[in-house]
């Protein structure tokens, strides 16, 4: 009777440890780190799962079929971005527009981009007038009569 609770006792072990081995191993997976274009290029080493966040240069958007193909500037840096995929892109992607790039980076500095967030680069401003104030006109005068 022994020998079958030790028997019993082992394989619950090895199941739970396989368990937690695949816990522990899709965490790592579906890690995330977040880098700006600067710290990115002066490591200059392959990178898995990471979201880089920039600037899309001016001029630097070419299409290609289904690829996508474009720069993503920080100051004096930049890195190629390569994007093929199913998801079509922000309407706010464009030269100048600020976007989050989620992907692979390549020990030969190439980005591999797997999901792509876009932000309009211009500013929101109201218009003249329109700051909440209404304009003097006519006023109604209510006299008892």
């Amino acid at each position: 009777m022994a020998g079958k609770k030790w028997k019993f006792g082992i394989g619950i072990g090895i199941i739970l440890a396989v368990v937690a081995w695949e816990a522990v191993s899709g965490f790592q997976d579906s890690k995330t780190y977040y880098v700006t274009v600067s710290e990115l290029t002066q490591g200059q080493k392959a990178r898995r799962h990471i979201r880089v966040g920039g600037m899309v240069a001016t001029g630097s958007i070419e299409r290609h079929g289904g690829r996508v193909t474009f720069r993503l500037a920080q100051d004096a840096n930049s890195i190629p971005v390569n994007y093929i995929g199913e998801d079509t892109l922000p309407d706010t992607f464009k030269d100048g527009a600020q976007a989050i790039v989620e992907g692979n980076y390549s020990a030969s500095g190439e980005f591999r981009a797997e999901k792509i967030q876009a932000k309009c680069a211009s500013k929101y401003q109201a218009a003249p007038g329109a700051n909440g104030t209404s304009t003097p006109g006519p006023v109604a005068s209510m006299s008892g009569s």
